[in-house]
């Protein structure tokens, strides 16, 4: 049965890093793609960065998916609220905890600084993650 939210809508995804700049983008760019309209996808870091990691706009053009015209965004209260589901990528304990949400905390390396082989399993790693995450929410 998928998850709706109190309005009976579409399930709301958050995901948040610290720069908002490799694993969410990653991750909120395969939701996007493989749910399509089914599921309303959203990205924020604790401390966001300048751009988006440049190795993890290449692993993801790899598999057909741009992000590249994404713009890390800081986090902001209110999009935890709005959120039924809010996914961790290594922030601690700066993501705002509400009651009646559903977290998870994915541990993920940072692809900040790493190679492009290894932002490749990171992104591997977050697809299965991501489509874990779709059969239960649709």
């Amino acid at each position: 049965m998928p998850v709706m939210n109190e309005a009976g809508q579409r399930p709301s995804v958050l995901f948040v890093c610290v720069h908002n700049a490799g694993r969410s983008q990653m991750a909120a760019g395969y939701l996007s793609h493989l749910a399509g309209d089914r599921i309303e996808v959203r990205s924020a870091g604790s401390e966001p960065a300048d751009r988006l990691n440049s190795a993890a706009v290449t692993a993801m053009h790899e598999v057909g998916i741009d992000i590249a015209g994404e713009q890390p965004k800081l986090l902001e209260t209110d999009a935890v609220r709005g959120a039924d589901v809010v996914i961790t990528m290594g922030c601690g304990d700066t993501c705002p905890i509400y009651p009646g949400k559903r977290y998870e905390d994915w541990v993920l390396d940072d692809p900040a600084g790493q190679s492009i082989d290894a932002v490749r399993g990171i992104r591997d790693q977050i697809e299965h993650r991501v489509r874990e995450l779709i059969a239960e929410l649709i």
